[in-house]
Order: C-alpha cells, then sequence, then structure tokens
C-alpha cells in the first residue's frame, strides 16, 4: 500500500470516529510515518492534487471524507490550541445565549490561556483573545457543550471577558 492510499485510509477512519480535522503530526502517526520536512512536503503534494485540504497552519481535512460542516470550525479550533485552556467566548458566546441580537456570521470567538491570534479557514474566521486570568478563576463560570466538544462560557464570564478585553459592549441587550 502507498503513502497515499495509508493516508486515505486513514482519514476515513478518523472521520468514523468523529474526527475529520487532523494536524500533520496526527496525519504521520496515523500512517506509521515520522513528521519530517518530506512528510510536509508530502502532505503539500497531497493538498496540490486535491486529496485533502490545508484548513490553517498544520492542521488539514479530508476532501473525500470532510468533516460535518456545522462542527468543522469547532475542530479546527481545538487543534489550533491543543494544550491550552480555551473556550467560546465574548461575541460569540452571547449571541449564542441571546445577550446580544447580534449574531457573528463567519467568526468564532475564543477566549484562551495560549497565544492571541485570528485565523482564516474554510469555515470562518477563528479569533483567539490572551486571556491572564487563572484557571481557578475562570473554570467554575464554564460548561461543556459535547454539541460542538469544547467549553463555553457561562454569560457572566462572556461579559466579564468583553470588558476585560475593551471591546465594544453598546450590543448587550441588558
Amino acid at each position: 500500500m502507498t503513502k497515499k492510499d495509508r493516508l486515505v485510509a486513514a482519514l476515513s477512519e478518523s472521520t468514523k470516529a468523529g474526527g475529520g480535522i487532523n494536524t500533520a503530526a496526527e496525519l504521520a502517526y496515523m500512517i506509521g510515518e515520522r513528521l519530517t520536512p518530506a512528510f510536509t512536503k508530502f502532505l503539500t503534494v497531497c493538498a496540490k492534487k486535491g486529496l485533502i485540504r490545508r484548513v490553517a497552519k498544520g492542521v488539514f481535512e479530508s476532501t473525500l471524507t470532510p468533516p460535518d460542516p456545522t462542527t468543522a470550525i469547532y475542530k479546527i479550533a481545538k487543534k489550533l490550541r491543543a494544550n491550552v485552556i480555551s473556550y467560546i467566548s465574548l461575541e460569540s458566546q452571547l449571541s449564542h445565549t441571546g445577550d446580544i441580537s447580534q449574531i457573528p456570521m463567519g467568526r468564532l470567538t475564543i477566549v484562551t490561556k495560549g497565544r492571541s491570534g485570528t485565523f482564516s479557514t474554510p469555515y470562518g474566521v477563528i479569533e483567539f483573545t490572551h486571556s491572564k486570568k487563572t484557571i481557578r478563576n475562570i473554570a467554575p463560570n464554564l460548561y461543556f457543550d459535547e454539541s460542538v466538544g469544547m467549553y463555553r462560557a457561562q454569560s457572566s464570564q462572556a461579559i466579564k471577558d468583553l470588558k476585560n478585553c475593551k471591546r465594544n459592549t453598546h450590543m448587550l441587550e441588558s
């Protein structure tokens, strides 16, 4: 079996298991390869041929077995900040809870203990905003949303985050 065939099989299996979004390191592991510059070049060639699609730096999806588009942006966000606490907050969460009437179209706002950054993906823009708050202060105000597989801020925490980040509070309903 060629490396390309192993990649197709691995992508198919990952989608069946609820995945569909994988980092370059995960893809290398899944097909028994090491993450080397040669493997990264192999992924670039596969992307040019349309076998996979680069959705963010170092993050790929299969074009043959793409992930569910309603949850793909959340999966990408989790891959981009896999080793740090991150949760949906700010405008995305306040819109979700109805605390603001505006719906952020094509944008997911996330508070993270990791670095701030903005990533354009085929599913929308992911905006990470760094928080200096301790996990002890944040954790009681979060809940896990099984439908997207991520933590979300309770309304009170999302409003605090909005104020701490000095973002526009004029859109709050109350």
